[in-house]
């Protein structure tokens, strides 16, 4: 006997019932299905009894790649039913797909990723020779909603057009030729039996060619090596590799087209109808499902609409010639009933895709109600990764298996209470729901020791678990892992490896930590964003100097990485170039590199005195931001050996005011973050004594025409806001004191309306004046 190929789509119902058909019809010796061959002996694990959908997660991780996939498997895959209908039949059933780890599956998370997409110029024609708007509807225009009479043979007759004469991508030809090579050893096994081959119908064709029609090829000629059975062998990753794959629960949100789902059918919980109870009764229960989430939102939909949907939904069958209401007829029908407004994008079900931000309310709860909210379940006797039992045992053993809504008080100079804090930073840093911190340390300096946690509802905590043990089988080992990993990844900005930092401390990575500074501070040098590094070297500086609890405290990685961020931000800072305006974070960043200067001299890359000539020449080049040239006069005269070697303050502030208020406003934001105490003067708690650079700026502001002085109020406004409230009242009673004025200086501070809009009615109010004395309209004076 030869092969017999079906070939499927992923997730049709459809499909699903041409498979479980033809095995009760044909009775194959052998039922070699498109799934991971690495399974092939825990195939028992996939038949013990899950609630569907499930998923085979798969994982690989070595020196230069790491990947992930899912070949996810619901009641109306044809794999699934190839399974369990092949088991049924007393067929021996195989997988015969490479590893998920394979290189022939890179960049694909997906392993049922419709090939047919990749290769859409012959579906695109289809649509348009069948008036559809979309690969879907086509779909269920040809399968869905046909009679099953003739199926295998309108599928052969689509695939073979969509595979054409495209030519396959390198992982495809991989796949293929392996796959073939599992159906000729098959023919050879069976003797006069069948073998039943189903596969996406992308590849039917091509196994077709590779085995010759019926898979009669010669077994041997394909390159791949055979086992002891003659079964060709499942290639093992290369050594010093991690690679495995594990069951995990999933889900119809995960399944669905409308939330980023790359394969098969759209609507998942739609096409469980289809294939519970046909297309007739899946259409009447959508209409039911969506008017009833629609009341529950308290949307008007009235019996009348109701009668209008079905309606409709039933006139479009008939118009279409559809012998059964498809999807798409029972989508528009709603569409037209319930949405009376205009849309500002076509209805998502015309195109493939995610939702897309701004649907309509009504297409929302439609697409929800096609969707389902179905999870699945594993058996309780489903092997597990040993993280799984890691975290299991760790969380019992320090009381943090509470049901939700527990709350924790961790006490973090306490060695347990730290240990619990640590547990639980793990699990935050690997994605694992079920505990939320409500309160804590925020950085490295941050003199907070207790943190607050929250047991909380965890959905999806058994899947993520699993995935996670792609990381190690230890929630020690799997944190370091997952960090180092997002440190070493390209796309990880500053502020990410910032983050990144301080999740290591909060981890508690102790010999991993190594690993991970290891790879900041190697990153440090190539990083170009002058705020983000400046986080970078502030968190570091910060757990350098003040840590404690953590113990970080003058260690010689963070040490690294304070050398070479100040090194990079030096380099950064000197060759700034902007537009007018204030930058908060670059400004933290000059404080971070004084901070380093002033507290860890002997981390500096270059001696004290070069640092306050960078700063010097910063605040001298006219090309700098103007908020940097305050910055810098300000670490200039914070570093240099005297007050008068730094230069007069009131003189460099005269000078930057020939340029106008904004530039004053935003110069002095750079100084007043760099050198507040070193250049107010301020110095009495009543607002009396010093003050000469505030006496100069009032005589400043004062002389400031009205125009110029209104236009540059928010630049000056965002200048003094870099004091604390005290401060500001001294200043305010210096002000006072100048006017010789006596009381209170807080009703400078605290007016009853904002100032700025103050300003403006007065600029109003003199504009109007203008305007009327200009028409001889009696202004008021």
């Amino acid at each position: 006997m030869s092969a017999v190929f079906l070939g499927v789509r992923h997730h049709s119902p459809a499909c699903a019932r041409l498979v479980e058909r033809t095995v009760e019809e044909l009775r194959p010796a052998l039922v070699l299905i498109e799934g991971p061959a690495e399974m092939n002996g825990r195939l028992d694990e996939l038949l013990l009894g899950h609630e569907l959908p499930v998923a085979v997660f798969s994982h690989y991780r070595d020196e230069q790649r790491a990947a992930t996939s899912w070949a996810p498997l619901c009641d109306y895959s044809p794999e699934w039913v190839a399974l369990r209908a092949g088991r049924a039949a007393g067929a021996e059933v195989r997988f015969i797909d490479l590893p998920a780890w394979h290189p022939a599956f890179a960049e694909r998370t997906n392993r049922y990723a419709d090939a047919e997409v990749r290769y859409a110029e012959a579906t695109e024609r289809l649509c348009r020779h069948f008036a559809v708007d979309s690969s879907d509807a086509l779909w269920d225009r040809l399968f869905e909603v046909e009679p099953y009479d003739g199926l295998a043979d309108r599928l052969d007759a689509y695939f073979a057009l969509v595979r054409g004469d495209a030519a396959a991508d390198a992982g495809d030809r991989a796949r293929e030729t392996y796959m073939a090579a599992w159906v000729r050893a098959a023919v050879g096994a069976a003797g006069d039996r069948p073998v039943l081959v189903v596969t996406g119908g992308f590849h039917q064709p091509a196994l077709r060619a590779l085995t010759g029609s019926g898979g009669e090829g010669a077994a041997g000629d394909d390159g791949w090596e055979r086992d002891e059975d003659g079964w060709p062998r499942v290639p093992a990753p290369p050594d010093g590799a991690m690679a495995g794959s594990f069951l995990v629960p999933y889900s119809f949100r995960q399944l669905d087209a409308f939330a980023g789902y790359q394969s098969g059918m759209p609507s998942p919980g739609y096409y469980q109808r289809v294939w519970d109870s046909g297309p007739r009764a899946a259409a009447d229960d959508l209409l039911r499902v969506v008017v009833e989430r629609l009341r529950a939102r308290r949307f008007p939909v009235s019996t009348a609409d109701l009668i209008a949907a079905r309606s409709l939904a039933q006139g479009l069958t008939t118009l279409r010639g559809h012998p059964s209401p498809a999807r798409i007829d029972v989508l528009d029908g709603l569409a037209g009933a319930l949405i009376t407004d205009d849309l500002d994008q076509p209805l998502p079900w015309t195109e493939r895709g995610a939702l897309t931000t701004g649907a309509h309310p009504v297409v929302v709860e439609m697409l929800a109600a096609c969707g389902g909210d179905r999870t699945g379940r594993l058996h309780p006797g489903t092997p597990a990764p040993p993280l799984v039992h890691d975290v299991a045992a760790r969380l019992a053993a320090l009381a943090l298996d509470g049901d939700a809504g527990t709350s924790y008080r961790l006490d973090l100079t306490d060695t347990t209470g730290l240990e619990r804090s640590r547990t639980l930073h793990r699990l935050r840093v690997l994605g694992i729901p079920g505990h939320g911190r409500t309160s804590g340390p925020e950085h490295g300096a941050d003199p907070v020791f207790t943190e607050r946690w929250e047991a909380r509802a965890a959905p999806g905590r058994e899947a993520a678990l699993v995935e996670a043990g792609a990381y190690g089988a230890s929630l020690a080992e799997a944190a370091a892992v997952a960090l180092a990993e997002r440190t070493r990844d390209a796309t990880t900005g500053a502020d990410g490896l910032a983050k990144t930092l301080f999740d290591a401390v909060l981890c508690g990575m102790d010999d991993f930590s190594e690993q991970l500074l290891g790879e900041l501070s190697s990153r440090v040098g190539g990083l170009q964003a002058v705020g983000p590094l400046g986080g970078i070297l502030a968190t570091a500086l910060g757990l350098w100097r003040h840590d404690r609890v953590f113990g970080m405290a003058h260690g010689p990685l963070l040490a690294a990485v304070i050398e070479g961020a100040t090194a990079r931000l030096l380099w950064l800072l000197e060759g700034a170039r902007g537009a007018a305006g204030v930058d908060r974070p670059r400004l933290r960043a000059v404080v971070a590199v004084r901070d380093t200067v002033v507290h860890a001299p002997d981390l500096l890359p270059v001696p004290r005195a070069t640092v306050a000539g960078i700063a010097r020449r910063i605040s001298d080049d006219p090309q700098a931001p103007v908020d940097l040239r305050g910055a810098g006069f300000g670490l200039y005269r914070a570093l240099a050996e005297g007050p008068d070697a730094a230069g007069d303050p009131a003189d460099a502030v005269r000078a930057v005011a020939r340029s106008g208020a904004d530039a004053l406003g935003d110069w002095l934001a750079g100084l007043f973050a760099l050198a507040r105490d070193e250049v107010t003067g301020v110095v009495g708690e009543d607002g009396t004594g010093g003050g000469s650079l505030i006496d100069v700026l009032d005589g400043l502001v004062l002389a400031l025409p009205d125009e110029e002085f209104l236009a540059g109020l928010p630049a000056l406004r965002q200048a003094f806001a870099f004091f604390p409230p005290r401060e500001r009242e001294r200043i305010a009673g210096r002000l006072l004191e100048r006017r010789g004025v006596r009381g209170s200086s807080r009703f400078l501070l605290r007016t009853t309306t904002d100032p700025l809009l103050i300003a403006g009615a007065r600029t109003l109010e003199e504009s109007v004046s203008r305007l009327l004395a200009r028409y001889d309209l009696g202004a008021t004076p």
